[in-house]
Order: C-alpha cells, then structure tokens, then sequence
C-alpha cells in the first residue's frame, strides 16, 4: 500500500460517497487510476465493503453495552456459535489481559438487556462477566 492507496481510504472514510471522478479530482490522478487501485484495494481485502453509518439520531430508544466475558478456553467456538444466535449481539472480540471476549450489545429497553445478559451468564463455559452501559457518544472514529 502506497501513499495514494493511504490516500483513497482516508477520503472514503470521510465520504464514502465520493464518485470516481471526485477522488480523481482531489487527488489530481486519472480517474481510471482511481478505479484500478480501488478494484486491487477490494480484491486484496482491504476494502471490505461500503456501508451506511446511523447516527446518535436514528435510533434514539437504542441502549447501547460492553460486556466483558471471562470464559472457559476451551468452549469459546461453542459460545461463539450461541452468541451468533442472540440478535441483540452485535459483535463479539477477543481480547488481550483479564476477559476473554468483549461483546457489543444493542436492545431497546433494559428489560430486554437484563433478559440477554441472563441468558448469556447462563451459557456453559462462562465464568463471569462484566457489563457497561453506554451513556453517550463522545468520539466516533469507526467505520
């Protein structure tokens, strides 16, 4: 990855709306250059896709967690398998230091959440966990 690969992802991760023709502009190449090292950015896996990002205000009623999971080694892919099955999981990370997986949960109410983080204390394999409630948004650099 060059400069100018570096380049065509940071204008995306500002505006993943760019055309063609715009990132060409900016970054003062041809536009087919701009369509070639995107192909090769996607085709290598660099690029794994656009999406649509909803803001704070699109879904307001929506309570956001963290759960900490500290869990038994050896059960992670049977618990991965369960935790796929929850809708209310977004996603699930492995960790480095005192948890084991970090869970990002969304649910409408906190009856819901309390019902979710129950059912997933009760899977075989989890040792304890450990849930954060998100408050509010301060920086959101994620794609």
């Amino acid at each position: 990855m060059d400069d100018l690969d570096r380049n065509i992802i940071a204008l995306l991760r500002a505006d993943a709306r760019l055309s063609l023709a715009m990132l060409a502009r900016r970054l003062k190449v041809a536009r087919s250059t701009i369509q070639a090292r995107l192909e090769r950015l996607e085709d290598n896996g660099t690029i794994a896709g656009y999406t649509l990002k909803l803001g704070q205000g699109a879904d307001p009623n929506r309570l956001r967690a963290t759960v900490l999971l500290t869990i038994e080694p050896r059960t992670q892919a049977a618990l991965l398998t369960r935790l796929k099955s929850i809708s209310e999981v977004e996603r699930v990370f492995t960790t480095s230091g005192r948890v084991d997986l970090l869970l990002q949960i969304a649910c409408p109410n906190t009856q819901v959440l309390d019902q979710v983080l129950d059912q997933i204390g009760a899977m075989t394999g989890v040792h304890s966990s450990e849930s954060l409630i998100h408050l509010s948004t301060k920086i959101d650099r994620a794609v």
